[in-house]
Formats: structure tokens, C-alpha cells, sequence
């Protein structure tokens, strides 16, 4: 009975009505949590997705107000370089995910460093994939409490003749069917522990236990949530997985079920942050890092191509913010957005100076949009690549690319007006060759700029051991690798024996 009070409270919670007026957010300092999932996409119940179950999302999606033209990169670290830089993710020395070129350049100044210097602590909880040489790490790159995997996944490690710097904990490596989304060995600060559990459930509960630490040292603060789930290797809790099968399903899918699971943790989520009375001052956004693997059609919502790609399919995703009675509720703003614009938002939320940091900042603050939708917005251009840049950037000018604008995309030498053809079936270049022409020119002339700042093409590693790997076998050697759990958030803390089905089986 008491579990099913907590699933209606959360229902209240996330649809009580709520009278928000126009005012000003800059410098308001809230709380900052950020979610943001890896290779989801648009994969959501409330966007058409024909089967997965995401009732807490959805819920959270009608309550905040919607970019619905929002971009990020191709792929994982690409887009967290954006993020964390405010500039595209080649200006930040971010060409691929892997083989050296995944780490940020150490002149950049990320927005945690600016968050710090305005008292705020910052937290991150799962994926960093910025680099995994110490100077790289997110301990050292504007974070006071970091619980993270190594590389771009848990288990993940370069194969082949190339020794790279990119590779996890040894303990969580091998075969997919082996790797260790349950139980994994991670970082936590300057410690690398042994945790268990399911990792999505880890770094929700490792995110809510340091939340409620934060706020009874009454501190404000940043926390970074982002999970390693969905990406592949495709492994889901059996709970999660039998739900699927309960409802009627012949098959249950890992990848919807580690999304079902997500949705899980972000209700408890929303629901600690209610009954902690932290809403009133803590704004929760939520995102996906790129689209969804367009392998299969089920994943990438009706878009002909999916992760990896420069067309909408690989970098089009959903980001929605609440801020109960600040930001209006129930709001679709159609103005075009991306990650790096993420930068300079929560720098005038909280009043960071960022007029000195040596990268060019290239996004734009949205609280004129989140303070009014109607605001005026400026036309703009954005620029997509799918990286993988040749060891001579010069290579690689005409590979795998894009241009946005308000209205179109042009890639490579395909046109599509989004206003009227959104999942890109109609080329439409030979009816529009100013605009071929006018797009190409300018790719071709940012690409160019870029150049200089791909500094990290020929770098070579040649340890035979991985920085994550030295590190695991060195504190294994010296003093062990000690058992780690977060503090319970509470002591009716629902995720400390495990999730269960009430909370969907009551939205059901």
C-alpha cells in the first residue's frame, strides 16, 4: 500500500497544475540536474514509439516546456565535448570517439569550472568520455564528485593492433555477453571501487544520494546524470525484461527494456526531488546524447538513418526542461536549439562570467525562450560532421557532413525542406541550387577553421596498459579494490532492494 501512495504522489507530483509568469531567470542560481542518456534518441512513449513503456518521462515531458528542434553531434563524445565546451566539438579538439581523438583539449574551459567559481559543487554520475588520461578526467575538469566508467562504455576497450588510451576497468571487460553492466568496477573520485547493482540504477542512486547531501549542507549544485544505458552491448535488468513479457509481448528487447528501466529511476528520481521539497528550486532537464543506432527501424522514429550519421536520424533529439513555477509547463518551442547552447544557459542562470575563457563560445543563451516561447530568435546555421577525421583533416573536408538551418539540410549533395519533408524522403536539390550552393560554400568554409584545432589526429599511444588499466592494476597491487555503495537517499529508500513493477503496474 505504501509503495502504491508513492507512485500516486509522483502522478500528482508531475501533473498538479501550476501558474508560472514571465520573469527573469538570469542569475536566479537554481539547482541543475541534468539526465542525459546515451544513444535513446527519441525513443519515447509521449514521440510515437509503437511499444516502449516510459510513463514517467512522458509525464515529465507534458510538464516542461519541449525544444522540439534540437540538435547534438553524431555520436557520444563528440556531443559531450559540445556540451561541455560551448563550441562544436572540433574547435574542442573532439574528431571521433575513439583512437585518441576523444579527448577534449586541456585549454578548454568547461561550464563546471565557471559553476564552481560561483560557490555551486558539480557532480557526475556515469559516462564522461572526454578522455581518460588523468589530466583529461572530469576530476580535473571542473567536477568536486564523480562516479564514472572509463572509455565510452562499460567493458569497452580498443581491439586490434592499435594501442590506444581508451579502454575500462579490466575487471569489466571481455565478450558482450560478459560485460559488466551489473556489478562494475568504477571510478569513484580518485578511488576505483567495486559497486553492485545494475549500472543505470547505480549512477541514479550515486546522483540522488549526493543531491540530498548537497542540500542538507544547503549548497547548490550541478548534477551530471548520464548513463550508459541504452548503448550497446544490449544488457537489461530481468525485471525489466519480464515486464515486457507480461504485457504480451513474444519478445522481450533488451535496448527498450534498459529504456523502461531509465524511466524507472527517473520517476524515483522526480518523486525524492518532490518530496524533498527541491523543485521549487531545482530545474530538471532531460536528454539523449545522439539518436538512436538506425540499424533497426524500431529505434530511430520514422527517420531513414539513426546514430553516426550528419541527417536528422543521427543527431535530432528530445530535451525537456521543468522548473516548477518558473519555466512555463506544457510548451513546444519550435526555435532551432543544439548542445551548445547549453554553456552560456546555465552560466546566466547562475551568473558565471564566461566572457574569458579562451574557446569560442558559439551557442546562445535559450532563457530568452525559456522565459518567453514567443521570443524573437535569430535565424542560425549548424554545422554536422560525422568525425572519423583522416590523420591529414584536410581528407576529410567532404565526408559524411550536414547543414541546418531553420529550414533545410543539405547533406553532402542532398537537399531536404524540414518545414515540409521532416523525415528527409525527398531531395529536393535540383528545384533549390542557390541554396545547394549557398549551404556547401559554407560548410566547406567552416570546415577550414576547424582545422587548426584538430590537434589531437596524430597523437600515439604506446603503453602497452591503457590509463584506466594501470591505474586498476596498480591500487589492486598496493591496497585492494574496496566495496562501494551510495548512501541511501532516505530510510524508505525504494532502490536499495531493487526496482519493481508497482510503480508502472499503478500508470498502467
Amino acid at each position: 500500500m505504501m509503495k502504491v501512495k508513492y507512485a500516486m504522489l509522483l502522478v500528482a507530483i508531475l501533473f498538479k497544475l501550476t501558474t508560472v509568469n514571465a520573469q527573469s531567470l538570469a542569475n536566479s542560481k537554481p539547482n541543475i540536474v541534468l539526465v542525459m542518456t546515451d544513444d535513446q534518441g527519441l525513443v519515447l512513449g509521449s514521440l510515437g514509439h509503437p511499444v516502449v513503456k516510459t510513463p514517467y518521462i512522458d509525464a515529465f515531458a507534458k510538464k516542461s516546456t519541449r525544444f522540439s528542434n534540437f540538435y547534438m553531434s553524431p555520436n557520444c563524445a563528440p556531443s559531450r565535448a559540445a556540451l561541455m565546451s560551448g563550441a562544436h566539438e572540433f574547435r574542442a579538439a573532439v574528431t571521433a570517439t575513439h583512437n585518441e581523438c576523444e579527448r577534449m583539449a586541456l585549454d578548454i574551459t568547461t561550464f563546471p569550472e565557471l559553476l564552481q567559481k560561483q560557490g555551486y559543487e558539480t557532480g557526475l554520475f556515469g559516462k564522461w568520455h572526454l578522455g581518460d588520461i588523468n589530466e583529461y578526467l572530469p576530476q580535473n575538469r571542473g567536477f568536486s564528485e564523480v562516479l564514472m566508467h572509463g572509455a565510452g562504455g562499460i567493458g569497452q576497450r580498443e581491439r586490434g593492433v592499435k594501442i590506444t588510451s581508451y579502454a575500462d576497468f579490466p575487471p569489466n571487460q571481455g565478450e558482450k555477453k560478459n560485460a559488466k553492466y551489473f556489478n562494475p568496477v568504477l571510478l569513484h573520485n580518485n578511488t576505483i571501487v567495486q559497486t553492485e547493482g545494475y549500472c543505470t540504477d547505480i549512477f541514479f542512486n550515486a546522483g540522488l544520494a549526493w543531491i540530498k547531501e548537497q542540500k542538507e549542507k544547503e549548497k547548490p549544485f550541478f548534477a551530471y546524470i548520464s548513463t550508459n544505458a541504452p548503448h550497446s552491448p544490449l544488457i537489461a535488468p530481468k525485471e525489466n525484461l519480464d515486464r515486457m513479457l507480461k504485457r504480451g509481448m513474444k519478445k522481450a528487447e533488451p535496448r527498450l527494456a534498459m529504456i523502461e528501466n531509465i524511466d524507472d529511476n527517473f520517476g524515483v528520481m522526480m518523486e525524492k526531488l518532490e518530496r524533498w521539497d527541491m523543485l521549487d528550486n531545482t530545474i530538471v532537464i532531460f536528454t539523449s546524447d545522439n539518436g538512436a543506432p538506425g540499424s533497426d527501424s524500431n529505434f530511430i522514429q520514422g527517420h531513414k538513418t539513426g546514430k553516426g550519421t550528419p541527417f536528422e536520424g543521427g543527431v535530432h533529439v528530445p530535451i525537456f526542461w521543468y522548473w516548477k513555477g518558473k519555466i512555463k509547463e506544457d510548451v513546444d518551442i519550435e526555435a532551432l536549439t543544439a548542445h551548445i547552447d547549453l554553456y552560456k544557459t546555465f552560466c546566466e542562470l547562475v551568473g558565471a562570467d564566461n566572457s574569458k575563457v579562451k574557446q569560442k563560445l558559439e551557442g546562445r543563451s535559450l532563457l530568452p525562450l525559456l522565459e518567453n516561447p514567443n521570443s524573437e530568435w535569430k535565424p542560425r546555421i549548424i554545422q554536422t560532421q560525422r568525425g572519423n577525421i583522416a590523420k591529414n583533416p584536410k581528407d576529410s573536408a567532404n565526408k559524411m557532413w550536414s547543414v541546418r538551418t531553420d529550414r533545410w539540410r543539405l547533406v553532402g549533395k542532398e537537399l531536404y525542406d524540414l518545414k515540409n519533408d521532416p523525415y528527409e524522403q525527398n531531395d529536393v536539390a535540383s528545384e533549390y541550387p542557390f541554396v545547394v550552393e549557398g549551404l556547401t560554400k559554407s560548410h566547406f568554409e567552416w570546415y577550414d577553421t576547424m582545422i587548426p584545432y584538430m590537434i589531437n589526429q596524430n597523437n600515439v599511444w604506446t603503453d602497452p596498459q591503457a590509463p584506466l588499466e594501470k591505474l586498476y592494476t596498480q591500487q589492486k597491487a598496493e591496497k585492494g579494490i574496496p566495496n562501494w555503495a551510495p548512501k541511501n537517499t532516505d530510510e524508505k529508500d525504494i532502490l536499495k532492494n531493487g526496482l519493481s513493477d508497482w510503480k508502472r503496474n499503478t500508470l498502467d
